[in-house]
Protein backbone atom coordinates (compact mmCIF):
# COMPACT_ATOMS: atom_id res chain seq x y z
CA UNK A 1 0.00 0.00 0.00
CA UNK A 2 1.55 3.43 -0.93
CA UNK A 3 1.87 6.96 1.05
CA UNK A 4 1.18 9.42 -0.11
CA UNK A 5 3.40 12.65 -0.22
CA UNK A 6 1.85 15.94 -0.57
CA UNK A 7 2.26 19.49 -0.85
CA UNK A 8 1.66 20.55 2.71
CA UNK A 9 -0.19 24.23 3.56
CA UNK A 10 2.90 26.18 4.81
CA UNK A 11 1.27 28.93 6.63
CA UNK A 12 -2.42 30.20 7.02
CA UNK A 13 -2.10 32.17 3.98
CA UNK A 14 -0.15 30.31 1.56
CA UNK A 15 -1.90 28.03 -0.25
CA UNK A 16 0.89 26.64 -3.26
CA UNK A 17 4.29 25.96 -2.92
CA UNK A 18 7.08 25.03 -5.54
CA UNK A 19 9.36 22.00 -5.53
CA UNK A 20 12.74 23.40 -5.27
CA UNK A 21 14.79 20.32 -4.72
CA UNK A 22 14.15 16.54 -4.60
CA UNK A 23 16.12 15.46 -1.34
CA UNK A 24 15.73 11.65 -2.63
CA UNK A 25 15.58 10.09 -5.98
CA UNK A 26 12.94 7.34 -7.31
CA UNK A 27 14.50 3.78 -5.39
CA UNK A 28 16.40 5.31 -2.74
CA UNK A 29 14.64 4.43 0.89
CA UNK A 30 13.74 6.62 3.17
CA UNK A 31 12.71 6.67 6.92
CA UNK A 32 10.63 8.01 8.52
CA UNK A 33 10.50 11.95 9.23
CA UNK A 34 13.30 11.92 7.00
CA UNK A 35 13.69 14.92 4.60
CA UNK A 36 12.52 14.09 1.14
CA UNK A 37 12.30 17.22 -0.71
CA UNK A 38 12.76 21.50 -0.22
CA UNK A 39 9.77 23.27 -0.99
CA UNK A 40 9.58 26.90 -1.71
CA UNK A 41 6.90 29.73 -0.75
CA UNK A 42 6.97 33.48 -0.89
CA UNK A 43 7.64 32.80 2.87
CA UNK A 44 10.24 30.42 2.99
CA UNK A 45 12.37 27.42 1.88
CA UNK A 46 11.71 24.26 3.93
CA UNK A 47 12.44 20.88 4.46
CA UNK A 48 9.48 18.35 3.93
CA UNK A 49 9.61 15.12 5.69
CA UNK A 50 8.24 11.75 4.85
CA UNK A 51 5.03 10.74 5.97
CA UNK A 52 6.19 6.90 6.01
CA UNK A 53 9.29 4.80 6.21
CA UNK A 54 9.66 2.72 2.82
CA UNK A 55 11.04 3.31 -0.61
CA UNK A 56 10.43 6.06 -3.26
CA UNK A 57 8.59 4.71 -5.50
CA UNK A 58 7.47 7.48 -7.87
CA UNK A 59 7.77 11.50 -8.25
CA UNK A 60 4.75 13.04 -9.51
CA UNK A 61 6.09 16.74 -9.32
CA UNK A 62 9.59 17.65 -11.07
CA UNK A 63 11.87 20.54 -9.51
CA UNK A 64 10.52 23.86 -10.29
CA UNK A 65 6.63 23.10 -10.62
CA UNK A 66 4.23 25.50 -8.44
CA UNK A 67 1.36 23.54 -7.56
CA UNK A 68 -1.35 23.99 -4.92
CA UNK A 69 -1.31 22.56 -1.03
CA UNK A 70 -2.72 19.08 -0.93
CA UNK A 71 -1.59 17.77 -4.37
CA UNK A 72 0.81 14.77 -4.55
CA UNK A 73 4.22 15.13 -5.30
CA UNK A 74 5.48 11.84 -4.90
CA UNK A 75 4.43 7.98 -3.20
CA UNK A 76 5.90 5.89 -0.99
CA UNK A 77 6.28 2.20 -0.89
CA UNK A 78 7.43 -1.01 -1.40
CA UNK A 79 11.22 -1.64 -3.72
CA UNK A 80 8.97 -4.10 -5.52
CA UNK A 81 5.66 -2.20 -5.98
CA UNK A 82 4.53 -0.77 -9.03
CA UNK A 83 2.65 3.01 -8.39
CA UNK A 84 -0.57 3.35 -9.90
CA UNK A 85 -0.54 6.60 -12.08
CA UNK A 86 -2.51 9.39 -9.77
CA UNK A 87 -4.86 11.80 -11.35
CA UNK A 88 -4.88 14.89 -9.84
CA UNK A 89 -7.88 16.57 -9.10
CA UNK A 90 -9.24 19.78 -10.63
CA UNK A 91 -9.00 21.83 -7.41
CA UNK A 92 -4.97 20.68 -7.45
CA UNK A 93 -3.99 21.73 -10.58
CA UNK A 94 -0.17 21.37 -10.95
CA UNK A 95 1.64 24.74 -13.05
CA UNK A 96 4.68 24.46 -14.31
CA UNK A 97 6.61 27.71 -13.82
CA UNK A 98 8.47 29.13 -16.30
CA UNK A 99 11.93 28.32 -14.94
CA UNK A 100 11.16 24.87 -14.95
CA UNK A 101 10.24 24.99 -18.74
CA UNK A 102 13.75 24.62 -19.55
CA UNK A 103 15.85 21.41 -20.39
CA UNK A 104 17.08 20.12 -17.01
CA UNK A 105 20.35 19.10 -17.82
CA UNK A 106 22.09 18.77 -21.70
CA UNK A 107 25.42 18.18 -20.28
CA UNK A 108 25.79 22.56 -20.21
CA UNK A 109 27.48 23.52 -16.92
CA UNK A 110 24.67 26.37 -17.35
CA UNK A 111 21.71 24.35 -16.70
CA UNK A 112 22.69 23.58 -13.17
CA UNK A 113 23.54 27.24 -12.27
CA UNK A 114 21.63 29.37 -9.58
CA UNK A 115 20.45 33.01 -10.73
CA UNK A 116 23.37 34.71 -8.65
CA UNK A 117 25.78 32.96 -10.57
CA UNK A 118 24.44 33.15 -13.90
CA UNK A 119 24.50 36.76 -13.39
CA UNK A 120 27.97 36.98 -12.79
CA UNK A 121 28.49 34.34 -15.54
CA UNK A 122 26.38 37.33 -17.59
CA UNK A 123 27.78 40.15 -16.27
CA UNK A 124 31.71 38.80 -16.75
CA UNK A 125 31.19 37.58 -20.22
CA UNK A 126 32.18 33.96 -19.05
CA UNK A 127 32.25 32.00 -22.30
CA UNK A 128 31.01 28.39 -22.35
CA UNK A 129 34.32 27.11 -22.71
CA UNK A 130 35.60 29.02 -19.88
CA UNK A 131 32.80 27.74 -17.60
CA UNK A 132 33.55 24.01 -18.21
CA UNK A 133 36.78 24.50 -17.21
CA UNK A 134 35.85 25.95 -13.43
CA UNK A 135 35.68 23.15 -10.90
CA UNK A 136 32.96 23.53 -9.10
CA UNK A 137 32.80 22.85 -5.21
CA UNK A 138 29.60 23.35 -4.52
CA UNK A 139 26.97 20.42 -3.92
CA UNK A 140 26.87 17.62 -6.31
CA UNK A 141 29.71 19.55 -8.16
CA UNK A 142 27.60 22.78 -8.95
CA UNK A 143 29.36 26.26 -9.56
CA UNK A 144 29.31 28.41 -6.75
CA UNK A 145 29.86 32.15 -6.33
CA UNK A 146 32.99 31.81 -4.85
CA UNK A 147 34.24 29.56 -7.86
CA UNK A 148 33.29 32.28 -10.31
CA UNK A 149 35.11 34.77 -8.32
CA UNK A 150 38.12 32.89 -7.91
CA UNK A 151 37.89 32.38 -11.75
CA UNK A 152 37.85 35.85 -12.53
CA UNK A 153 40.83 36.72 -9.96
CA UNK A 154 42.70 34.25 -12.02
CA UNK A 155 41.43 35.16 -15.42
CA UNK A 156 42.48 38.81 -14.07
CA UNK A 157 45.99 37.77 -13.25
CA UNK A 158 46.82 36.01 -16.35
CA UNK A 159 46.25 39.35 -18.31
CA UNK A 160 49.76 40.74 -20.00
CA UNK A 161 49.84 44.54 -19.07
CA UNK A 162 49.98 46.18 -22.24
CA UNK A 163 53.99 46.72 -23.85
CA UNK A 164 54.81 50.48 -24.06
CA UNK A 165 55.10 49.45 -28.09
CA UNK A 166 51.27 48.14 -28.33
CA UNK A 167 50.30 51.55 -26.76
CA UNK A 168 48.52 54.72 -28.55
CA UNK A 169 51.09 57.28 -29.24
CA UNK A 170 49.64 59.45 -26.51
CA UNK A 171 49.63 56.75 -24.70
CA UNK A 172 53.41 56.64 -24.45
CA UNK A 173 55.66 57.33 -21.33
CA UNK A 174 56.76 60.69 -22.85
CA UNK A 175 61.04 61.71 -22.80
CA UNK A 176 61.95 64.75 -23.16
CA UNK A 177 59.80 67.68 -22.58
CA UNK A 178 57.09 66.85 -20.53
CA UNK A 179 54.82 69.27 -20.85
CA UNK A 180 54.84 69.42 -25.06
CA UNK A 181 51.45 70.96 -26.44
CA UNK A 182 49.85 67.83 -28.19
CA UNK A 183 48.88 70.06 -31.34
CA UNK A 184 53.19 70.44 -31.67
CA UNK A 185 53.49 66.42 -31.43
CA UNK A 186 50.53 65.37 -33.22
CA UNK A 187 49.35 68.02 -35.30
CA UNK A 188 46.24 70.16 -35.66
CA UNK A 189 43.25 68.48 -35.42
CA UNK A 190 41.19 68.25 -38.43
CA UNK A 191 37.22 68.51 -38.29
CA UNK A 192 35.77 65.28 -38.27
CA UNK A 193 32.69 65.55 -41.58
CA UNK A 194 30.07 63.20 -39.70
CA UNK A 195 28.15 60.98 -42.01
CA UNK A 196 24.43 61.63 -43.11
CA UNK A 197 22.42 60.07 -40.70
CA UNK A 198 20.52 56.55 -40.98
CA UNK A 199 17.01 55.99 -40.09
CA UNK A 200 16.89 54.13 -36.73
CA UNK A 201 16.56 50.41 -37.22
CA UNK A 202 13.50 48.82 -36.04
CA UNK A 203 13.22 47.13 -32.80
CA UNK A 204 13.79 43.77 -32.53
CA UNK A 205 11.31 41.78 -31.56
CA UNK A 206 10.76 39.99 -28.22
CA UNK A 207 11.65 36.65 -29.16
CA UNK A 208 15.12 38.24 -30.95
CA UNK A 209 16.30 39.98 -27.97
CA UNK A 210 15.83 36.91 -26.23
CA UNK A 211 17.79 35.15 -28.72
CA UNK A 212 20.60 37.32 -28.26
CA UNK A 213 20.71 38.13 -24.76
CA UNK A 214 21.29 35.55 -21.58
CA UNK A 215 17.75 35.07 -20.03
CA UNK A 216 18.08 33.96 -15.98
CA UNK A 217 14.89 31.91 -15.26
CA UNK A 218 13.13 33.34 -12.26
CA UNK A 219 13.66 31.55 -9.30
CA UNK A 220 10.80 30.60 -7.14
CA UNK A 221 11.85 32.91 -4.33
CA UNK A 222 12.31 35.77 -6.73
CA UNK A 223 9.32 35.30 -8.83
CA UNK A 224 6.96 34.91 -5.50
CA UNK A 225 8.93 38.55 -4.19
CA UNK A 226 8.05 40.09 -7.64
CA UNK A 227 4.34 39.17 -6.85
CA UNK A 228 4.43 40.19 -3.79
CA UNK A 229 6.03 43.74 -4.38
CA UNK A 230 4.22 44.04 -7.32
CA UNK A 231 0.21 43.47 -5.53
CA UNK A 232 1.54 45.46 -2.38
CA UNK A 233 1.84 48.56 -4.57
CA UNK A 234 -1.11 48.14 -6.16
CA UNK A 235 -3.34 47.42 -3.42
CA UNK A 236 -1.63 50.02 -0.73
CA UNK A 237 -1.08 53.58 -1.55
CA UNK A 238 2.07 54.31 -0.03
CA UNK A 239 3.45 57.64 1.84
CA UNK A 240 7.08 57.54 3.00
CA UNK A 241 7.95 60.24 6.16
CA UNK A 242 11.19 60.42 7.01
CA UNK A 243 12.77 61.61 10.29
CA UNK A 244 16.58 62.20 11.40
CA UNK A 245 17.89 60.01 14.70
CA UNK A 246 20.65 61.28 17.58
CA UNK A 247 21.83 57.85 17.95
CA UNK A 248 24.53 58.97 21.03
CA UNK A 249 22.81 57.74 23.63
CA UNK A 250 22.04 54.06 21.85
CA UNK A 251 25.73 54.00 20.98
CA UNK A 252 26.91 54.68 24.52
CA UNK A 253 25.21 51.93 25.36
CA UNK A 254 26.52 49.16 23.11
CA UNK A 255 29.67 50.57 23.71
CA UNK A 256 28.99 50.19 27.62
CA UNK A 257 27.52 46.97 27.70
CA UNK A 258 28.84 44.88 24.31
CA UNK A 259 31.11 42.97 26.66
CA UNK A 260 28.88 42.49 29.04
CA UNK A 261 26.23 40.27 25.85
CA UNK A 262 29.43 38.91 24.66
CA UNK A 263 30.20 37.10 28.08
CA UNK A 264 26.66 35.66 27.44
CA UNK A 265 27.20 34.53 23.76
CA UNK A 266 25.36 37.27 22.59
CA UNK A 267 26.72 39.83 19.77
CA UNK A 268 25.62 43.19 20.62
CA UNK A 269 23.71 45.15 17.45
CA UNK A 270 21.80 48.02 16.80
CA UNK A 271 18.65 46.14 15.43
CA UNK A 272 16.99 44.97 18.99
CA UNK A 273 17.32 49.25 19.93
CA UNK A 274 15.42 49.86 16.73
CA UNK A 275 13.06 46.53 17.85
CA UNK A 276 12.20 48.09 21.05
CA UNK A 277 11.79 51.58 19.80
CA UNK A 278 9.21 50.41 17.28
CA UNK A 279 7.43 48.15 20.09
CA UNK A 280 6.73 51.53 21.88
CA UNK A 281 5.88 53.18 19.19
CA UNK A 282 3.81 50.96 18.62
CA UNK A 283 1.96 51.12 22.26
CA UNK A 284 1.52 54.39 22.00
CA UNK A 285 0.16 54.19 18.56
CA UNK A 286 -1.41 51.24 18.15
CA UNK A 287 -3.19 51.75 14.96
CA UNK A 288 0.16 51.67 12.93
CA UNK A 289 0.03 47.88 13.99
CA UNK A 290 -3.59 47.47 12.47
CA UNK A 291 -4.56 45.67 9.26
CA UNK A 292 -7.07 47.31 6.65
CA UNK A 293 -9.66 44.95 5.30
CA UNK A 294 -12.76 45.61 3.24
CA UNK A 295 -14.86 44.57 6.40
CA UNK A 296 -12.84 47.08 8.50
CA UNK A 297 -10.08 47.70 10.57
CA UNK A 298 -8.66 44.68 12.36
CA UNK A 299 -6.47 45.74 15.77
CA UNK A 300 -3.38 43.29 15.79
CA UNK A 301 -2.99 42.39 19.64
CA UNK A 302 -0.17 40.78 19.36
CA UNK A 303 3.50 43.14 18.95
CA UNK A 304 5.13 40.74 16.30
CA UNK A 305 8.21 42.46 14.59
CA UNK A 306 9.56 40.86 11.48
CA UNK A 307 13.00 41.47 10.15
CA UNK A 308 13.86 41.70 7.01
CA UNK A 309 17.23 39.93 6.11
CA UNK A 310 19.27 39.58 2.77
CA UNK A 311 19.83 35.76 1.53
CA UNK A 312 21.92 35.11 -1.65
CA UNK A 313 18.67 34.72 -3.97
CA UNK A 314 16.20 37.41 -2.34
CA UNK A 315 14.80 37.78 0.81
CA UNK A 316 13.22 36.46 3.43
CA UNK A 317 11.15 38.41 7.13
CA UNK A 318 11.55 36.29 9.86
CA UNK A 319 9.44 37.34 12.91
CA UNK A 320 10.02 37.63 16.41
CA UNK A 321 7.27 37.39 18.19
CA UNK A 322 5.64 39.14 21.40
CA UNK A 323 8.50 41.42 20.95
CA UNK A 324 7.04 43.25 23.91
CA UNK A 325 7.74 40.75 25.62
CA UNK A 326 11.78 40.46 24.91
CA UNK A 327 14.10 41.97 26.77
CA UNK A 328 17.14 43.81 25.22
CA UNK A 329 19.02 40.46 25.95
CA UNK A 330 15.71 38.49 24.53
CA UNK A 331 15.52 40.28 21.55
CA UNK A 332 19.33 40.30 20.87
CA UNK A 333 19.36 36.23 21.22
CA UNK A 334 16.23 36.15 18.96
CA UNK A 335 17.35 38.70 16.23
CA UNK A 336 20.79 36.88 16.00
CA UNK A 337 19.45 33.18 15.78
CA UNK A 338 16.85 33.82 13.28
CA UNK A 339 18.80 36.10 11.07
CA UNK A 340 21.81 33.25 11.50
CA UNK A 341 19.17 30.93 10.31
CA UNK A 342 17.68 32.45 7.85
CA UNK A 343 20.84 32.82 5.96
CA UNK A 344 21.33 29.01 6.47
CA UNK A 345 18.03 28.66 5.02
CA UNK A 346 16.68 26.62 7.86
CA UNK A 347 13.89 29.18 9.08
CA UNK A 348 10.64 27.19 9.81
CA UNK A 349 7.26 28.24 7.96
CA UNK A 350 6.41 29.40 11.49
CA UNK A 351 9.08 31.79 11.82
CA UNK A 352 7.68 33.81 9.13
CA UNK A 353 4.36 34.33 9.18
CA UNK A 354 1.95 36.33 11.16
CA UNK A 355 4.15 39.72 11.72
CA UNK A 356 2.12 42.87 11.96
CA UNK A 357 5.18 45.06 11.07
CA UNK A 358 8.32 44.76 9.29
CA UNK A 359 11.91 46.59 10.10
CA UNK A 360 14.33 46.65 6.84
CA UNK A 361 17.75 47.72 7.59
CA UNK A 362 19.13 48.64 4.04
CA UNK A 363 21.66 51.24 6.19
CA UNK A 364 23.92 47.96 6.71
CA UNK A 365 24.79 48.36 2.41
CA UNK A 366 25.40 51.97 2.59
CA UNK A 367 21.93 53.78 1.79
CA UNK A 368 21.02 56.43 4.01
CA UNK A 369 17.47 56.12 3.26
CA UNK A 370 14.81 54.91 0.90
CA UNK A 371 11.02 54.28 0.35
CA UNK A 372 10.58 50.36 1.53
CA UNK A 373 7.66 47.77 0.35
CA UNK A 374 5.07 47.50 2.62
CA UNK A 375 5.01 43.68 3.26
CA UNK A 376 1.09 43.12 3.34
CA UNK A 377 -1.50 42.88 4.83
CA UNK A 378 0.62 45.07 7.49
CA UNK A 379 0.44 48.62 6.93
CA UNK A 380 3.67 50.00 7.61
CA UNK A 381 7.27 49.33 7.39
CA UNK A 382 10.40 51.14 8.93
CA UNK A 383 13.49 51.36 6.80
CA UNK A 384 17.02 52.31 8.66
CA UNK A 385 19.77 54.21 6.89
CA UNK A 386 23.29 53.92 7.77
CA UNK A 387 24.46 56.07 10.91
CA UNK A 388 26.86 58.51 10.46
CA UNK A 389 28.05 61.31 12.04
CA UNK A 390 26.77 64.73 11.10
CA UNK A 391 26.88 68.52 11.51
CA UNK A 392 23.63 69.39 13.72
CA UNK A 393 22.93 72.60 15.98
CA UNK A 394 21.96 71.83 19.30
CA UNK A 395 20.40 75.14 21.43
CA UNK A 396 22.21 77.04 18.83
CA UNK A 397 25.94 75.80 18.86
CA UNK A 398 27.21 73.23 16.20
CA UNK A 399 27.32 69.67 17.14
CA UNK A 400 28.82 66.32 15.56
CA UNK A 401 26.41 63.86 16.55
CA UNK A 402 25.95 60.22 14.69
CA UNK A 403 22.57 60.40 13.05
CA UNK A 404 20.00 58.32 11.06
CA UNK A 405 17.43 58.47 9.12
CA UNK A 406 14.34 56.19 9.91
CA UNK A 407 12.24 56.10 7.29
CA UNK A 408 8.40 54.94 7.12
CA UNK A 409 6.58 53.75 4.60
CA UNK A 410 2.69 53.42 5.75
CA UNK A 411 -0.64 52.44 3.59
CA UNK A 412 -2.77 55.99 3.25
CA UNK A 413 -5.97 53.77 3.12
CA UNK A 414 -5.67 53.31 7.25
CA UNK A 415 -2.93 55.84 8.14
CA UNK A 416 -2.99 59.35 8.05
CA UNK A 417 0.50 61.75 8.21
CA UNK A 418 -0.63 62.58 11.50
CA UNK A 419 -0.46 59.32 12.38
CA UNK A 420 2.81 58.35 10.86
CA UNK A 421 4.63 61.24 12.22
CA UNK A 422 2.70 60.57 15.67
CA UNK A 423 4.46 57.42 15.69
CA UNK A 424 7.78 58.17 14.07
CA UNK A 425 8.27 61.10 17.17
CA UNK A 426 7.88 58.38 19.64
CA UNK A 427 10.29 55.71 18.34
CA UNK A 428 12.67 59.17 17.93
CA UNK A 429 11.72 60.20 21.31
CA UNK A 430 12.81 56.35 22.63
CA UNK A 431 15.78 56.32 20.96
CA UNK A 432 17.62 59.51 21.62
CA UNK A 433 16.13 59.45 25.32
CA UNK A 434 17.72 56.07 25.74
CA UNK A 435 19.01 55.42 29.23
CA UNK A 436 22.21 54.55 30.34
Amino acid sequence: MSTNVVMPQLGESVVEGTVGKWLKNVGDTVALYEPILEVITDKVTTEIPSPAAGTLTQILVPEGTTVQAGTVVALIGQPNEIAAPITQSPNHPITPSPSAESPKSNGSARNRLTPVVARMISEFNISDAELKSINGTGESGRISKKDIQNFLQQREAQKTAPTVETLPPWEQPGTGELFRPTEEVFGKAKPTTLPAQKPAAPVPAASTLASENDVIPLSPMRRAIAEHMVRSKTVAPHVTTVHEVDMSRVIAHVTKHKDEFARQGVKLTYTPYFVQAVVYGLQQVPIVNAQFTEQGIVMKRELNIGIAVAIEDGLIVPVIKHADDKSLLGLSRVVNDLAGRAREKKLTTDEVVSGTFTITNYGMFGSLFGTPVISQPQSAILGIGAIQKRVIVINDAIAIRPMVYLALSFDHRLLDGAIGDTFMSKVKEFLENYPE
